[in-house]
């Protein structure tokens, strides 16, 4: 009797697909005609159509015409800002925080955060993305909200040093309540806002934190050359330098954006003793008329992963990592003057283990293996915009879409197949934050959250 034959129905098969692959120098490629072997939510095998063909499985996804991705993962953005998506459009950044968002954001209730967090899970779902890293206020609600609609989320607790110590407690006492939470799809992060909102003795603080209890930091830090060059006049240190002074970059710390990131900040970055990454989010930089964007090349040459992100909606005005992975490549390119750079393939990379590195989940998603979480998309190159199929990579990054995604596959769980939401109710939620809105939206107040004024 073959082993096959003795062994329990697996927990998911999915056959006939086109699989996206990494060899052992982390290459990008296809293997055609395949099939995804899941078992108590991992990976068990990868192999031909043909072999698991009268195999049993509690489902079964008849995969062909599709391409079988690892998730997408955003790398940072602020999931409850979905509610504030096109509320403050065509300002500059100071104007943008301190008359719009800011004096909004101090109306926020739980609830609000709640139906946010739903709806951008919602988008995310749909747009193949199987995991976030979030940095937002109110997150014990954004945590209930991952574990019921089945994302894998790193979470972190945002504070201000004008919230005095206690921000900081709050944002500590999130991260070691909810870390490994949702069956362990849930990792925290400790979460001070940026050098300009938060002082260097509370960075430092945050620090000895994240070292006594093994947890990472994630923070805003240079995120575009005005931040840089405003430290730089007061303090006569750039921001990078900041993170460096105060024991920050003695962590493992996830940047969020870094566009105002230095040759002079490079070294330090390299030399850190922690795990250090960078969090891209090209389309918001574009919105906002920055002058320069994430240094991709040169933070690869000195081996700091950089993720794909999309930052909040409110800024972006979508959460599609789709979108940032193809202008990721694209402005690479335009910035460097090199069209060699940055290559479908390395977008891809980008899109799958570097930003599984970037979110401290390297061990465990980022690509489609033996003995990794069997966190997949399905991705449909059936329709118009992507035939016919040369360079799949290029067709995969460039003409492919979100709304390409046909399934979403969190743990081994479907939580969307052929396009249909199956762990979340959009219109109750679009209905409820609908009646919301007014309330949320009123700044009659002249309150602010906090002070922009880097």
């Amino acid at each position: 009797m073959t082993p096959s034959a003795v062994e329990s129905p697996a927990g998911l098969i999915i056959t006939g697909c086109t699989v996206l692959t990494h060899d052992d120098q982390e290459g990008v490629g296809f293997a055609q005609d395949a099939a995804i072997v899941v078992r108590d939510g991992v990976v068990a095998e990868v192999t031909g159509a043909e072999a698991v063909a009268g195999r049993a499985a509690d489902e079964w996804i008849d995969a062909r015409g599709q391409v079988a991705l690892p998730g997408l993962i955003n790398c940072h953005t602020h999931a409850p800002m979905v509610a504030l998506r096109g509320l403050a459009e065509d300002l500059p950044t100071e104007e943008w925080f301190n008359d719009v968002v800011w004096p909004v954001e101090s109306n926020l209730t739980e609830r609000d955060v709640e139906l946010g967090a739903r709806l951008a899970c919602a988008e995310m779902i749909r747009g193949g993305v199987t995991c976030f890293a979030d940095h937002y206020f109110a997150m014990d609600t954004v945590a209930a909200v991952v574990a019921e609609c089945g994302m894998r989320a790193l979470l972190g607790q945002a504070y201000f040093s004008s919230q005095g110590p206690q921000g900081r407690e709050r944002s500590l006492g999130f991260a070691l309540r909810h870390h490994g939470s949702a069956d362990g799809r849930i990792t925290t992060a400790l979460a001070p806002h940026a050098p300009y909102t938060v002082d260097d003795a509370d960075l430092a603080a945050t620090a000895e934190l994240a070292r006594a209890h093994g947890l990472p930091v994630h923070l805003h830090a240079a995120e575009n050359r005005d931040q840089t060059e405003t430290s730089l006049a007061r303090h006569g240190v750039t921001p990078i330098e900041v993170l460096h002074r105060t024991g920050i970059l003695d962590t493992d710390v996830l940047i969020a954006h870094g566009t105002g990131i230095v040759e002079s900040d490079l070294p330090l970055l390299e030399r850190a003793d922690g795990r250090t990454a960078v969090a891209t989010a090209p389309r918001g930089y574009l919105k906002f008329a920055w002058p320069t964007t994430t240094p991709v090349r040169a933070l690869r040459d000195i081996g700091v992963p950089v993720g794909l992100a999309t930052d909040g909606a409110a800024s972006n005005n979508s959460l599609d990592v789709w979108e940032a992975m193809a202008l990721t490549s694209l402005i690479q390119k335009s910035t460097e003057g090199d069209p060699r750079w940055l290559t479908a393939r390395q977008a891809l990379h980008h899109a799958t283990l570097q930003s599984a590195r970037a979110v401290g989940l390297a061990e465990s998603v980022g690509s489609i293996a033996p003995g990794r979480r069997a966190d997949i998309v399905l991705v449909d190159l059936t329709g118009p915009h992507t035939q016919p199929v040369h360079d799949l990579a290029a067709t995969l990054v460039h003409s492919a879409r979100s709304a390409d995604v046909r399934t979403t596959v969190v743990d081994g769980r479907v939580l969307m197949r052929d396009r249909e939401l199956l762990t979340i109710d959009v219109p109750e939620v679009v209905r409820e934050l609908g009646e919301r809105l007014p309330a949320l939206v009123d700044r009659s107040h002249g309150r602010r959250i906090q002070e922009y004024g880097a």
